[in-house]
């Protein structure tokens, strides 16, 4: 593996490795696919402590991947509520959120978002938790993560609402069509590329994505879901490798400047620390 394309997984719940041989095993493949961290996502009050516990565990990432092929990669942790679960957001559940923020490692607010696709909480609570945790992130100084399906036009006018512009987060797992992306950029928003741009269903949004600023994409695996292809079953932040790797023949790019400039993104949305930074350049 070429040294300079290192990648960051920008998005993967590492709940879902139940066991601590499990996740050690699965960080140490990503270190060796070159990946120098992983961003593990918090959807709720538990999944929010369990993914700063998994950065606190894992707090190492100086090493160069040449260095230490079977190291962990280093984790890093967000916090917040899924629009799935916005019912179950309280005035506790949003203290909860605000303590966990001032813990070591913690880098945005999220996923919190709309999601007017399942439905699995009524929309007007979806939209009333997703403007707190907006407000959240702005009184904390953190950047957000964006979940949004099915509700682009509402999702991006609350962002503007609570946060203005340039508004500092991403908008994960991106699927909308070019004028989603358009608004969500001029917002200041970065947009997450995942493993749906792998599948052979997606030819729009591939021509989308060939149309976007690489300067202002991250990659991401959403694991344990949407496995990119051709790959089957659950889904691992190695695979971001193949994200990355569609993305570059999207944009016509190399591999290497995909991997250079979407770790560097990174690390700037993230403000990731002096021994990230080394990682970054």
């Amino acid at each position: 593996m070429d040294e300079q394309a290192l990648l960051v997984d920008s998005h993967a719940h590492l709940d879902a490795w139940k066991t601590d041989d499990e996740e050690g095993a699965m960080l140490a493949r990503a270190r060796a696919a070159g990946v120098v961290a992983v961003v593990d996502v918090g959807t709720d009050e538990a999944t929010s402590r369990l993914a700063v516990e998994a950065a606190l565990r894992h707090s190492e990432g100086d090493a160069r991947p040449s260095e230490a092929a079977g190291r962990l990669a280093m984790v890093l942790a967000t916090v917040g509520v899924h629009p799935h679960d916005a019912s179950a957001f309280t005035d506790a559940a949003c203290e909860t959120l605000r303590a966990l923020a001032a813990r070591p490692r913690v880098v945005a607010i999220g996923e919190c978002g709309l999601d007017y696709f399942r439905d699995l909480s009524p929309r007007e609570v979806q939209r009333r938790v997703f403007a707190r945790q907006l407000a959240l992130a702005r009184e904390v100084g953190l950047p957000v993560v964006v979940h949004c399906r099915e509700a682009y036009g509402e999702c991006l006018d609350i962002v503007r609402g609570e946060l203005g512009v340039p508004a500092r987060g991403v908008l994960h797992c991106f699927q909308g069509d070019a004028d989603a992306a358009r608004r969500a950029l001029d917002l200041g928003l970065c947009l997450g590329i995942g493993g749906s741009l792998t599948f052979p269903r997606e030819e729009a949004l591939r021509r989308t994505v060939a149309g976007l600023p690489l300067e202002r994409l991250l990659v991401e695996t959403d694991s344990p879901y949407l496995t990119p292809r051709p790959r089957r079953g659950r889904n691992e932040p190695a695979l971001v490798r193949l994200v990355a790797e569609c993305l570059a023949r999207v944009l016509s790019a190399t591999i290497e400047r995909v991997a250079e400039a979407t770790t560097a993104n990174a690390c700037q949305l993230f403000r990731l620390g002096e021994g990230a930074s080394r990682n970054c350049r």
